[in-house]
């Protein structure tokens, strides 16, 4: 830290009007052009459209939280659906297009959003393109701010490759590079917080054995809900299922009528109300099966180191496929050929619709051994650098 500046003369400067300025152009003006200060990178944007209802801002609304909460950073989070937000924190008004929840500046993103500053660090996430008006502001700054593409989360090598690349605009004096999540070493990491899992290890405390099973059901309306529900009616093991508002619920209702709760043969499928991002942990550690879709849900689930089966978006070309295939083979790492094969077919039967009955009576037949698989796989992941501490270790070096 340069002579003559404390943590007091940073604090002076975070509570000032930013209007125009970066933190490093603040910096340089203030402290006659030396911009060591400017390392800190004190203040970042996230762009989020959202896509997915849930997974995109949900990814996103994490982050934001995380930059504040352990690395100090000043966070403001643009979103262009503020309803999709306001379920996963409680807080969010949907009404205001400006806000603060849990520290963390919430702005609405429309087309006439104006920019009253730029940000050390722009992250649009999941290739959403910043707006041309925010490009513009960026591209007039004398510190050209850090900005990142934060990309989907797969296991395929390319991604590895392509981590950290950068790309020119090929107008504008700016630089993109693209941050990749995933699982190996060479990547941007997952999102974890810092005390997840002693937080985890408080929660679950409880034997479940000889309990019903307890499953969570969170899906596509493309997952074949019906065929599993007839595996749970058939099933040796009894069975609580937990299913959410929104289309898990709406494809239990089209199979079995009415509004529920439901006796299903052997399965008691209860219906639940939905519940705020950090309570979707609680549920993911109480259960003992989890069903998860997308991204945000399916990090999660690994974190919880319970047996899970993962549903990805549907694609014509069939890339959903070739994206399982890729993730199977690193997690599938460590077990042996047969108990492998019996975790791919349930994932494989999840995402194709096909032979669920029997995948589903092998997969949770298997489930202690599956359980204890993923709780390892979990702290294998963990001793790798969490992805917002990756991003905020990345961006310095840009600087």
């Amino acid at each position: 830290m340069p002579v003559g500046i404390t943590l007091a003369d940073v604090g002076k400067v975070l509570g000032q009007s930013w209007a125009g300025y970066t933190v490093s152009g603040i910096l340089e003006s203030r402290h006659g052009g030396d911009v060591s200060m400017a390392a800190m990178q004190l203040h970042w944007d996230i762009f989020c459209r959202v896509i997915d209802n849930y997974g995109d801002i949900g990814v996103c609304w994490r982050l934001a939280r995380q930059l504040l909460a352990e690395h100090g950073r000043e966070v403001r989070l643009w979103v262009d659906d503020l309803a999709s937000l306001q379920p996963l924190c409680p807080l969010v008004d949907p009404a205001k297009d400006t806000q603060i929840c849990q520290g963390v500046e919430i702005r609405l993103w429309t087309e006439n959003a104006a920019v009253d500053r730029v940000s050390d660090v722009v992250i649009e996430a999941f290739a959403c393109e910043l707006p041309d008006w925010y490009l513009t502001a960026m591209s007039r700054c004398p510190s050209k701010p850090c900005w990142i593409n934060l990309e989907y989360l797969t296991a395929e090598p390319w991604a590895d490759d392509c981590h950290g690349m950068a790309s020119p605009h090929p107008s504008l004096p700016l630089v993109k590079y693209f941050f990749f999540p995933g699982f190996s070493a060479k990547s941007g990491g997952l999102l974890r917080e810092s005390e997840l899992f002693a937080e985890r290890d408080r929660f679950v405390t409880e034997s479940t054995e000889g309990q019903p099973l307890e499953i969570s059901l969170f899906c596509y309306d493309t997952a074949p809900v019906g065929a599993l529900l007839d595996a749970f009616r058939d099933s040796a093991h009894p069975v609580v299922c937990h299913v959410p508002p929104g289309k898990p619920l709406a494809a239990v209702q089209s199979h079995l009528g009415g509004s529920g709760p439901w006796q299903h043969g052997n399965a008691l499928i209860r219906p639940i109300p939905f519940v705020p991002i950090d309570d979707f942990d609680r549920l993911l550690w109480r259960c003992d099966i989890n069903f998860v879709r997308g991204e945000d849900s399916f990090v999660r689930a690994q974190w919880a180191g319970k047996p899970f089966v993962w549903q990805l978006y549907s694609q014509d070309d069939g890339a959903h496929l070739v994206k399982l295939e890729a993730f199977l083979g690193c997690y599938g790492e460590g077990l042996d050929a047969k108990m492998q094969t019996t975790i791919r077919r349930m994932f494989v039967a999840w995402n194709l619709g096909r032979n669920i009955g029997l995948a589903w009576e092998e997969f949770v037949s298997n489930r202690a051994v599956i359980a204890h698989h993923n709780r390892n796989w979990a702290e294998k992941l963990a001793a790798r650098p969490d992805l917002a501490s990756a991003l905020v270790n990345f961006c310095a070096s840009k600087v």
